[in-house]
């Protein structure tokens, strides 16, 4: 990950990474067989620290749309070329080839299934205490998922006029007008 985050994929072959760690890319390849392989393995490392954190943020004593700006704000990549959706958007890639086994696209899909899991059992207790408006709340994660990676693939991209505040913003009007309990009018 600290090479991704300082010279970008393009520049991690097997035999930098030997450098940098002190022993040969053959030695790597014993371990990883291949680099997509590794770069799969990183991801999942780099994913069960963000499942920590996002577990820590989604139990804590607050309101359910303060733990839902937080788990936003944890999807959504720090700035261009934010190493962990770097490493995202490779792996996406090269699951695509025909080359990529089931093992390693149930590997990604159980990744993605815990970030799913984790906002779909957040909006339905947001639901179930009337802080959010009734929804289907798999259909509406599946929804805002979808949403966030688009943004997500712009900022981590560094798309012009779509930086992280200008996202989180966009989202956070979306989670307004679409969660937001139906006005009280006192007559």
């Amino acid at each position: 990950m600290e090479m991704i985050a300082e010279r970008g994929l393009e520049k991690l072959t097997m035999a930098a990474l030997g450098l940098e760690v002190g022993m040969s890319s053959g030695h790597l390849l014993y371990y990883f067989h291949s680099k997509d392989e590794l770069l799969l393995r990183t991801l999942e490392w780099s994913e069960g620290r963000l499942g920590t954190e996002r577990g820590r943020l989604l139990v804590r004593a607050a309101p359910a749309r303060e733990r839902l700006d937080a788990y936003v704000g944890l999807y959504v990549p720090d700035g261009h070329r934010d190493p962990h959706w770097t490493l995202w958007l490779e792996v996406w890639n090269r699951s695509k080839s025909a080359a990529s086994d089931a093992d390693a696209r149930e590997r990604q899909a159980a990744i993605e299934g815990a970030w799913h899991r984790d906002l779909v059992a957040l909006l339905a207790e947001g639901i179930s205490h009337g802080e959010f408006r009734p929804v289907d709340p798999d259909r509406f994660a599946a929804r805002l998922r979808a949403l966030l990676d688009g943004f997500s693939i712009h900022v981590a991209i560094g798309l012009r006029g779509t930086g992280r505040e200008q996202v989180m913003a966009y989202v956070g009007e979306f989670l307004d007008e679409s969660l937001a309990l139906p006005a009280v009018v006192e007559g």
